[in-house]
């Protein structure tokens, strides 16, 4: 399906009003019930961005492991940042995704003036100068490039897990909900990599005393510290 390329627009408008770093930031991960959630921060710049480059849920997996070879070559900067299963069974995932988002941007060589952000949610937050972009990562190059990275990162680590334990099928499926992966935590119960305080325990009898309770959400600022 035809779709209209990101442009360079809001990082613009963000270059006018005095941010000379702009860092847009996606997330992949966040409905998974096991891995990590992991977010990519990528710096662009305002050159003409690689052909076809979108959101890459609008791209084959062929597609998005070829425009992340190039991306990473084209990218001024990008890092990434993770939290675990057991940070955001802690944590929840607003504040596992704050985690993540805040170690790829401390893993950025340069600290942006301002940050992109995917959605119309700020779980960043500050001292984070945010704008917030519905469909961000269709609509903003920078956004666009780290949607990229980070699924392509994340699904080639789930696939490195599924090696391991390939009754999940990790490597299809990236710990998302899928046929053989409910059929396998029905048979054998959640792998060390799977987050313990999501729903789908309350639907397996044999495994649902394993389900982990979140701290309340006074303790999460204490349990971020810690972590």
């Amino acid at each position: 399906m035809p779709y209209e390329p990101p442009t360079h627009s809001v990082e613009r408008s963000l270059r006018r009003a005095g941010a000379a770093v702009v860092a847009g930031v996606d997330e992949v991960g966040r409905g998974a019930w096991a891995g990590p959630v992991t977010v990519c921060a990528a710096v662009t710049g305002l050159r003409r961005p690689p052909e076809g480059l979108t959101d890459s849920k609008l791209l084959t997996p062929r597609r998005r492991t070829e425009l992340s070879g190039v991306l990473a070559g084209w990218v001024t900067a990008h890092a990434l940042g993770h939290a675990s299963a057991e940070e955001c069974d802690a944590l929840g995932m607003t504040a596992a995704l704050r985690l993540a988002a805040v170690r790829a941007l401390e893993g950025l060589p340069v600290r942006p003036d301002a940050v992109i952000l995917d959605g119309s949610h700020d779980y960043l937050g500050g001292p984070w100068k945010v704008r917030t972009v519905v469909k961000g990562d269709q609509k903003c190059v920078s956004v666009a490039a780290a949607s990229v990275l980070a699924k392509v990162h994340r699904d080639a680590a789930m696939a490195e897990l599924g090696a391991d334990l390939p009754v999940y099928g990790f490597a299809d499926n990236a710990g998302y909900p899928s046929p053989v992966h409910r059929a396998a935590l029905a048979e054998h119960g959640p792998s060390p990599w799977h987050r313990l305080s999501w729903s789908y325990l309350d639907a397996l009898p044999a495994w649902r005393h394993l389900k982990k309770v979140r701290a309340p959400a006074r303790d999460q600022g204490q349990l971020a510290l810690d972590i």
